[in-house]
């Protein structure tokens, strides 16, 4: 278990709120929780308060069977920041997202931390695909 950590920033042209709303909302969390071509998001649910739960399963286009993402909401600030624990079969047990929403004139940036890999190779995957997550959020917004 290591404390290896990933950041990313992007700029997306929409208001903070709507950003913001997208990760807490389970038909986006649908559409662009999707951390590589082709993949599909079949089930995604949350509990939307401090203390409460999201899954999402995250499945590719040549297996039957999904891969569930997990976690537990520990701060939910609306257009702010949003933070919350991160389970999956590539995660170690206490990672952790943050996002921090800054406005800019012609809208938001984004700032995604992820702490907390079991490996370089997870933190390298987790990278790619938050990557390709944020590009797929633009692009559905």
């Amino acid at each position: 278990m290591t404390d290896l950590a990933l950041e990313i920033s992007r700029h997306l042209p929409f208001p903070p709120e709507r950003v913001f709303d997208a990760w807490l909302d389970p038909k986006m969390m649908q559409k662009f929780l999707v951390p590589a071509p082709g993949m599909i998001v079949p089930e995604a649910s949350n509990d939307p308060v401090v203390g409460g739960r999201f899954r999402v399963v995250m499945q590719a286009p040549d297996v039957e069977e999904g891969w569930p993402h997990e976690g537990e909401y520990l701060e939910i600030d609306r257009a702010n920041r949003l933070r919350f624990t991160w389970v999956s079969p590539y995660s170690q047990e206490d990672s952790e997202v943050t996002l921090i929403l800054t406005p800019a004139n012609d809208g938001t940036n984004l700032t995604l931390t992820h702490v907390r890999f079991p490996s370089q190779e997870s933190r390298d995957n987790h990278e790619g695909g938050w990557t390709r997550i944020l590009e797929t959020l633009e692009t559905t917004l």
